[in-house]
């Protein structure tokens, strides 16, 4: 299991708790959201893809489509949708970029930028082609 990067300046106990919170939320999102896209007939290709440019949380095929996806996890699933701004939507699609770079084996494919909504008490609400490119 990879380590936890820790970027503050006094270690690991500096860290806010509120912070240490919500890094543990969005993992177990993250987690529910692969679940559910592997019981959807996806295979998770990697999770928490970084670059400098930007970061997706789930890359996923299904066949010939490459899905990359974004996680959001809030108290409803209307504020998980409204969590994905378009600045955000900008890193992602930088770093669909440096992914499809990355993996030439790939550039074939179709894909698309989806989201994946969780809420407490609801199942997970995957949205296809939640963005694209163009915006």
């Amino acid at each position: 299991m990879a380590a936890c990067k820790d970027r503050s300046r006094n270690g690991p106990e500096a860290a806010a708790p509120e912070r240490v919170a919500a890094f543990r939320t969005g993992l177990s999102a993250e987690s529910l959201a692969a679940a559910y896209l592997i019981a959807k007939g996806y295979w998770i290709l990697a999770r928490r893809f970084r670059t400098p440019h930007g970061e997706i949380d789930i890359v996923a095929r299904r066949r010939q489509l490459l899905a990359f996806v974004e996680v959001k996890a809030r108290r409803s699933l209307d504020d998980a949708a409204y969590a994905v701004t378009q600045r955000q939507q900008q890193r992602i699609i930088n770093a669909a970029q440096a992914w499809l770079m990355a993996h030439p084996e790939h550039a074939a494919f179709e894909f698309r930028f989806d989201a994946m909504l969780i809420a407490p008490r609801r199942l997970p609400r995957h949205l296809l082609g939640a963005f694209d490119a163009s915006t």
